[in-house]
C-alpha cells in the first residue's frame, strides 16, 4: 500500500483511496451534496426549475460548487440528474416536488426500439460544459466527480413512468418476458457508456454509477439480469486510470456479485457493516459510504462518533467516507460541516497518535 505524502492534493488523496491504497487521510464527499440543505440553492430554486439549473452549465456549475465552498469536501459532483439520459433516448421528462415523472412508459419491443442511441455532446452538451466550468474553477487539485444511473434503474424508471420503490410492472417484464428486458437493459449500458465517457473528456476525474434500485432484486435475479448490463457498462466505458464508483441501495445481499462488476469502489449505505463488507470481497475494491443520513439530524458530538466508528472499520484504507444516501433537505448546514470536519480530524489523527506511541 502506497500513502499520499504531506503535500497531497484532493485529488491525490480521493485517487489514493479509491485504489484502495491508505491516503494520510480518508478523503469525504456527501451525496446529493448540492441541493435542498443549502441556502444558496433554495434561492437558486426561486428563480428556476429543476432542470432550468441542470441544463444551464453557468447555473449547473454555481450549484455544484456551492457544497464545495461551504463544507470543504473533498470533491465535487456535478449537479444533474439520472434521468437527462431517458430524456436524451426520447423520453418526456418532467421533474417537479412529486419527484421524476417519465412519459411514455416503456412496454414492448417495439417502445424499446424506439429508444435513441443519442450523441451525448449534442443531447447532453450542457452537463459536459458544467464539468469544464467546475473543473476549470477549482483548477487540477480538486476531483470532479461524474455520474449516471445504472442499467436496472434507468429501466426502472423507464417502464415504470416514476417508482418510489413499487416495481410491479418491470419486474412482472423480467418474470414473463426476460428477452425484453435483457434488451432494455443492454441498450441502457450503450448509451450511458458514452455519456460517461463524455464526462471523463470534460475532465471529470471519477464517475458515479447510481444503482438505488437494485436492492430490489434477490442475488439470483441480479446475477441473471443486472450483473451482465453493468460489467458491459464498465467495461465499455474505458475509464482507464478514472475510478469507477458503483453505489447500491439496500444491497447487502449482492456484494459478491457487485465486487465482479468490474467497479473500483463500492459505495454501500448503512444496512451494510464496512468491516463486514471489506471481509466478504477483500481489498481489491475499494468502498465508499456508510453513515446513515439520518444521523445528520442529531448533534455533533453523535455525527463525530459514527464517523469515526465507519473509519474505524476500515482502518482508512481504501475508503472513502460519505453517507450511505442522499442528505437529507432537513440536514442543518452545520452538521454537513461537522461531518466533513469530523472526518478530516479523526482520520489526520490517527498517524500523529501512532508516531507519539513510537516514542
Amino acid at each position: 500500500m502506497h500513502a499520499t505524502s504531506a503535500s497531497s492534493t484532493k485529488k491525490d488523496t480521493f485517487l489514493c483511496a479509491a485504489r484502495g491504497e491508505r491516503p494520510e487521510r480518508v478523503p469525504v464527499w456527501i451525496m446529493r451534496q448540492a441541493g435542498r440543505y443549502l441556502p444558496g440553492y433554495r434561492r437558486m430554486r426561486e428563480r428556476f426549475s429543476f432542470l432550468e439549473v441542470a441544463k444551464t452549465p453557468e447555473l449547473a456549475a454555481q450549484v455544484s460548487l456551492e457544497p464545495y465552498e461551504v463544507l470543504d469536501a473533498d470533491a465535487v459532483i456535478v449537479f444533474s440528474d439520472i434521468l437527462v439520459v431517458a430524456e436524451a433516448m426520447g423520453v418526456p421528462l418532467e421533474i417537479n416536488d412529486d419527484g421524476p415523472k417519465l412519459g411514455k412508459p416503456v412496454a414492448d419491443s417495439a417502445a424499446i426500439e424506439a429508444l435513441k442511441d443519442f450523441d451525448p455532446s449534442r443531447e447532453t452538451k450542457f452537463v459536459d460544459d458544467a464539468i469544464r466550468a467546475i473543473v476549470k474553477a477549482l483548477g487540477p487539485d480538486v476531483p470532479v466527480l461524474g455520474f449516471a444511473a445504472a442499467p436496472w434503474t434507468l429501466a426502472c424508471y423507464l417502464v415504470e413512468g416514476k417508482t418510489r420503490g413499487e416495481l410491479p410492472t418491470i419486474k412482472r417484464m423480467m418474470y414473463t418476458e426476460p428477452g425484453l428486458l435483457y434488451s432494455l437493459l443492454e441498450k441502457i449500458a450503450c448509451v450511458t457508456s458514452c455519456y460517461l465517457k463524455m464526462q471523463l473528456e470534460a475532465g471529470a476525474a471519477a464517475v458515479q454509477i447510481f444503482d438505488t434500485w437494485a436492492g430490489e432484486l434477490s442475488a439470483h435475479d441480479y446475477e441473471v439480469f443486472e450483473l451482465p448490463a453493468t460489467q458491459k457498462l464498465i467495461s465499455d466505458i474505458h475509464a482507464g486510470p478514472a475510478p469507477v464508483i458503483l453505489y447500491v441501495k439496500n444491497g447487502a445481499h449482492l456484494l459478491a456479485a457487485l465486487a465482479r462488476t468490474g467497479a473500483n469502489v463500492l459505495s454501500v449505505d448503512w444496512r451494510t457493516d464496512l468491516a463486514e463488507a471489506r471481509a466478504e470481497i477483500g481489498a481489491s475494491v475499494a468502498l465508499q459510504g456508510n453513515v446513515d443520513p439520518t444521523m445528520l439530524l442529531s448533534t455533533e458530538e453523535r455525527i463525530a462518533s459514527v464517523v469515526r466508528e465507519a473509519i474505524s472499520k476500515t482502518k482508512g484504507t481504501g475508503h472513502i467516507l460519505n453517507l450511505g444516501h442522499g442528505i437529507l433537505p432537513t440536514t442543518p448546514v452545520e452538521n454537513a460541516r461537522a461531518f466533513v470536519r469530523s472526518a478530516r480530524e479523526f482520520s489526520e489523527a490517527k498517524p500523529k497518535l501512532a508516531a507519539n506511541r513510537a516514542e
